[in-house]
């Protein structure tokens, strides 16, 4: 992995040698910013840097952009995500530039879900680039300092470039290839898909250690917390791309109705204490969906707490 380049503080945290911590937020259905501050203060003392959802699940929500201006003025440290479903290069480059401006130095580059899962199933997409191309266009307006079409931009954006994995998706053979055409694009760190199943997630670092990539991009590890024995049914039966093991179906529905909560809490923070000790792993991202109030807790209880102070 390159020098720093950026003045992120979560790239600072990685580069220190610190596990870091990262969560997310989702904008509302509507304009009043207190629904993303607020989710935000909850959280702002135990992680390092918040996500911010880009019309997540194709329905219509508060802009991305406009949701980590928020958290900027509010002093804490936001990852721009940002899908190519719903812009062209233009409008990327644009947008880049605008979070550059106020600046945000963190961004999540995805391809964002089809808009038919969502509230405008007719509404047309773009997806001129790719996430892959995404990572590539970050990286050359950041290092070459220049757009796409070949002119120079005055003041780069200067930002730490990530991207998500999915080590559950099919087929499973390619997602550590998928990983290394990542990087070789410029990514900086990783996110992935909340982790269930660990002896899979083990597997798949393990492939990536073949490779070395570990060494090449800071690799964050997904955690979400279950709040019930139907949302752990629901996500392994109806959500794509996620592996639930039955076990853990098990555990939740074991309990008493009014204790699953807690069972799921139990279950995260045992995940973060065995993906700590996993070579390569170098934070994690809590994704506690409309949540958020547990995730001081979670982190606490899997001793990543206090955060290192960054300058």
């Amino acid at each position: 992995m390159s020098e720093a380049k950026t003045p992120s503080k979560l790239e600072k945290t990685l580069r220190a040698g610190h596990l870091a911590v990262t969560s997310e937020c989702g904008p509302p259905r509507g304009s009043d910013a207190k629904a993303i501050t607020a989710k935000a203060e909850m959280i702002r003392d135990y992680v390092d840097a918040i996500n911010i959802t880009d019309n997540q699940t194709s329905v219509t929500r508060l802009c991305s952009l406009a949701s980590c201006i928020h958290l900027k003025l509010m002093g804490v440290e936001p990852i721009l995500q940002m899908v190519t479903r719903d812009r062209n290069r233009i409008a990327l480059q644009s947008d880049i530039l605008g979070a550059a401006s106020f600046d945000i130095h963190n961004i999540l580059c995805l391809s964002g879900d089809h808009q038919s899962f969502g509230d405008n199933p007719k509404g047309q997409n773009v997806f001129d680039l790719d996430s892959m191309q995404l990572i590539q266009t970050v990286r050359h307006m950041r290092d070459e300092g220049k757009f796409l079409g070949g002119d120079p931009i005055q003041r780069p954006p200067r930002m730490f470039v990530g991207a998500a994995a999915n080590p559950f998706a099919d087929p499973f053979e390619i997602r550590v290839p998928r990983l290394a055409k990542k990087i070789a694009a410029g990514v900086e760190f990783i996110q992935t898909q909340c982790i269930y199943n660990l002896e899979k997630f083990e597997l798949w670092m393990k492939l990536a250690r073949d490779r070395g990539l570990h060494e090449r991009v800071f690799i964050l590890a997904g955690v979400t917390p279950l709040k019930s024995a139907g949302m752990a049914k629901y996500m392994k039966n109806r959500v794509p791309g996620m592996d639930v093991p039955d076990e853990i179906v098990k555990r939740m529905s074991g309990v008493a109705k009014e204790k699953q909560a807690e069972e799921g809490l139990k279950i995260c923070v045992e995940s973060i204490q065995r993906l700590k000790e996993i070579e390569g792993v170098r934070g994690f991202h809590i994704m506690a969906i409309e949540w958020e109030e547990k995730v001081p807790e979670i982190v606490q209880k899997s001793g990543l707490y206090p955060r290192p102070k960054i300058d």
